[in-house]
């Protein structure tokens, strides 16, 4: 049952992926509304993979690199989707839904087996921790597919190139907005995580803080993030500077939350 609601939840987000890229080549709303439905079967049965997992494990369902990688893919496509709504930007989709196709992919090269759980992962912070932390990263991924699509509109209107795509786009103060948006919301849920896993550590081997490379990687990206809101809200921070620091941010949370699991092992590390 596992194994067909995640390849059939693959297999509808790749659908998905498809027609927001056609969309992107040709927008008519007939695209934009097939490829939205389409995200939202996925969506649907994405969460039916999640909730029969739970059934299954008999915890939440973040505890490894393939459960972890998986429920941060549908984190992405849920804050989309909210996005999507709000700001009628359908072609946002063009450059977020194939990133949680890809995140989905990634979880499918991770052993699927339900390992016993550990004993520091018996706790009510699971779900507090990792939830608010998956949200705060899904929040950075919608900050980075817009910001892609505002340095192509920025490159464009810098050359004076303003071709098809230009066209497409939405104009630059609408995906600054958004950008600014999803980085007020993912910056507390960040920090929140932070916490809550301090508070977590401190129950589970005595000590609010360790320096172990998931939190060291995790504050980095923390003050990131905080410089680039800060900038925003004390000197007026647009633009391309803008643009480009939340790109980067957006890889180093990437490297805190994959690439400190599988290079630089410690507390935090799990496969």
């Amino acid at each position: 049952m596992n194994a067909t609601l995640f390849y059939s939840t693959f297999v509808i987000y790749a659908v998905a992926t498809i027609l927001y890229l056609c969309f992107l080549v040709k927008p008519k709303d007939q695209l934009g509304s097939a490829a939205r439905w389409s995200l939202y079967l996925g969506f649907l049965l994405h969460l039916g993979f999640t909730a029969n997992r739970y059934l299954e494990a008999g915890h939440t369902p973040i505890t490894n690199l393939h459960e972890a990688l998986s429920f941060f893919s549908l984190s992405v496509v849920a804050v989309f989707i909210l996005c999507e709504r709000r700001y009628k930007v359908s072609i946002l989709g063009s450059f977020v839904v194939p990133l949680a196709l890809i995140i989905l992919a990634v979880s499918a090269a991770f052993s699927s087996v339900i390992p016993p759980l550990n004993p520091a992962l018996k706790s009510r912070w699971l779900v507090v921790h990792t939830v608010m932390a998956f949200l705060g990263y899904a929040a950075f991924a919608i900050s980075f597919g817009t910001s892609i699509m505002y340095l192509i509109q920025s490159h464009f209107l810098k050359k004076r190139r303003l071709g098809s795509l230009f066209q497409k786009l939405p104009p630059l103060d609408i995906l600054d907005e958004i950008s600014y948006r999803c980085l007020t919301w993912g910056f507390p849920l960040l920090t929140f995580a932070i916490i809550s896993g301090a508070i977590w550590a401190e129950t589970a081997w005595g000590t609010y803080w360790s320096w172990d490379p998931k939190e060291t990687w995790s504050l980095i990206t923390w003050f990131i993030y905080a410089a680039l809101l800060h900038g925003r809200l004390t000197t007026g921070w647009r633009g391309r500077k803008a643009a480009m620091l939340s790109i980067f941010g957006f890889v180093i949370m990437l490297f805190t939350f994959l690439g400190v699991n599988l290079f630089l092992p410690g507390l935090h590390s799990y496969k």
